[in-house]
């Protein structure tokens, strides 16, 4: 945790439960609980989990400005997204190529809250604020627990009225446990959930009652690397996991379009002008490689970095794999070549496992996202 210059509220919490805290994003962040992995999974598909993401960055963007500069930024039409809306959006550089995504949360006329992931999108951001009047506020205070899963509106109803109205993508400002919070419908799982932001002074007792009093449901503390299964099967990407940051052509530099990503959806259809417009449009149909799923033989697991082979030659790799005990399937997102990003295309494992799979399409849990934009 060498790297670490941010810290959690919660540390001790996590210590406690077995972790060794490792860094990501500039804080300590749960990895693995003593608990085992297919527990918390399975919590969070069937009943609900309880996560501590805070070491997503959360910035906010206030002043007159605000608007255009994230309009120029992002992929998202802005002014699309009214106060209590969020938009989940990408960011590109000027050769049309993935720098991150975020969620743009409006929380005023000229307020937004944009939470980072891992790539360089707020460094971006704030070069380009330089001059303008917007004014840019880290805030590293900001804690965000994530109870996601079928059982977590049950749970939340009981202590929030209205919450059972708030749709996909919509936040409301509130109290819980009497404690003032930002309560998000949005996630990171593939399952109806919600994000509780609040100030770091009250995440340990916020984390403390939602486990008490939702023992009941079987509400459990789940680590960061639930997270890989649950995208696993939810097609959701991680900088720079499943990139060419990490899995780099030969003769180009790392940078991947929002076509060969699966992420195109990302810009706006009324969507103007914006940072690598007309490069991404101009490499729209000229895919070196396709994101897509893998469904494996047997009862274990791939790992990242295994490859993909298919007539006599490599057409692909890993980047995240897990095996779900709840559906019996040994399932992996890859990086694939195009004509082999084809349903039921046969393929070769080769590396840590030695056996057979067919290409498969994303995602493989909930393909029309009915769970997560389930109403009442």
């Amino acid at each position: 945790m060498a790297n670490s210059w941010r810290i959690s509220a919660l540390a001790e919490r996590h210590r406690a439960l077995g972790s060794t805290l490792e860094d990501w994003s500039g804080m300590g962040t749960a990895w693995t609980y003593a608990s085992d992995l297919a527990d918390e999974h399975e919590a969070i598909r069937t009943r609900a989990g309880l996560m501590d993401v805070s070491g997503l960055k959360k910035v906010h963007y206030v002043g007159p400005h605000a608007e255009s500069l994230l309009e120029y930024a992002t992929s998202r039409d802005i002014s699309k997204v009214y106060p209590g809306k969020s938009v989940y959006a990408t960011m590109l550089n000027e050769a049309g190529k993935f720098v991150d995504d975020c969620v743009i949360y409006r929380t005023g006329p000229n307020a937004f809250m944009v939470v980072h992931g891992s790539g360089n999108g707020h460094e971006m951001l704030l070069r380009s604020a330089q001059g303008r009047q917007v004014a840019v506020l880290f805030d590293d205070d900001l804690h965000d627990l994530s109870l996601q899963g079928p059982l977590a509106v049950d749970f939340l109803a009981e202590h929030v009225p209205g919450i059972r109205e708030l749709a996909y993508f919509h936040h409301l400002q509130t109290k819980l446990f009497d404690r003032p919070v930002m309560i998000s419908r949005t996630g990171y799982t593939g399952e109806r959930g919600y994000e509780i932001f609040c100030k770091a002074a009250d995440a340990p007792a916020i984390w403390d009652r939602i486990l008490e009093q939702g023992k009941g449901l079987g509400i459990i503390p789940c680590a960061f690397t639930a997270l890989d299964w649950l995208r696993v099967e939810s097609y959701l990407l991680f900088f720079p996991y499943d990139n060419s940051e990490m899995y780099p052509f030969a003769d180009q530099p790392a940078g991947d379009t929002l076509w060969e990503l699966g992420l195109d959806f990302t810009v706006s259809p009324t969507k103007g002008d914006f940072r690598g417009a007309n490069e991404h449009r101009r490499l729209q149909g000229k895919e070196r490689f396709k994101i897509f799923g893998v469904l494996l033989d047997g009862d274990k697991a791939a790992e990242a970095g295994d490859t993909l082979w298919a007539d006599g030659k490599q057409v692909g790799v890993i980047t995240c794999a897990m095996y779900s005990r709840l559906s019996g399937k040994s399932m992996a997102i890859a990086r694939m070549d195009v004509p082999y990003a084809e349903q039921g295309a046969p393929l070769e494992v080769k590396g840590s496992l030695a056996v057979s799979a067919i290409a498969h399409r994303l995602p493989f849990d909930d393909p029309e996202k009915k769970k997560r934009t389930a109403k009442g």
